[in-house]
């Protein structure tokens, strides 16, 4: 039996709902093919529309690093995450009018924010949306895209990477330091939204 802060964390860190009809999908940047093949999984079954990826390449790189995942089949010279999510979509079965990129967010904050500015640019009124992710990354999505959007009801439909899940992620030395990693960017990176929240500001 799992010791309960092992299943408190895994309850914490990786949130997953089932799909639910929604106006719009979003795909917050990174280098695993895995993330935009999930949600053309999901449009492709009909739960929206129209699918957002957000990402230019991470804040500390200064540049898209590559491809992590299936380079055979997604081997485009990438000059951003949004334009390899969008190859990826594309490769998938969702077709390019119904693509809506965003590619200047460097962190996660700004693609939950510069999602909201796009959204809101065409007119937008997003009731319920789906987040695809990592599932690791779960928590820290809904966290940001909630205070992007706090009147929309968000579901996440996570998909794992580099073998990293619920089941797995206190197995292993470099797991185990990536979610608990997620843990602590959890609290200090999302201070600032509390307090003002909150109305501590």
């Amino acid at each position: 039996m799992q010791h309960r802060i092992i299943r408190e964390i895994t309850d914490f860190i990786f949130v997953e709902n089932e799909p639910e009809k929604a106006d719009i999908i979003f795909l917050p940047g990174g280098a695993h093919s895995e993330v935009p093949e999930k949600g053309a999984e999901i449009y492709k079954e009909g739960y929206a529309p129209l699918v957002l990826p957000s990402g230019k390449y991470a804040i500390n790189t200064g540049a898209f690093s590559g491809v992590l995942t299936k380079r055979d089949i997604y081997n485009g010279a990438y000059a951003t995450e949004c334009e390899f999510y969008k190859d990826v979509l594309m490769k998938n079965g969702v077709e390019e009018k119904n693509i809506v990129c965003e590619d200047r967010a460097t962190f996660t904050k700004m693609n939950a924010v510069n999602s909201r500015r796009i959204t809101d640019g065409l007119g937008m009124d997003i009731k319920r949306a789906i987040i695809c992710c990592k599932s690791f990354h779960a928590r820290r999505c809904l966290m940001y895209y909630s205070f992007a959007y706090p009147d929309t009801e968000l579901y996440i439909c996570p998909t794992d990477v580099d073998g990293i899940s619920r089941e797995t992620w206190h197995l292993y030395p470099d797991a185990t330091k990536t979610v608990m990693g997620e843990l602590s960017k959890a609290g200090g990176q999302l201070t600032l939204e509390m307090n003002e929240f909150l109305g501590f500001c």
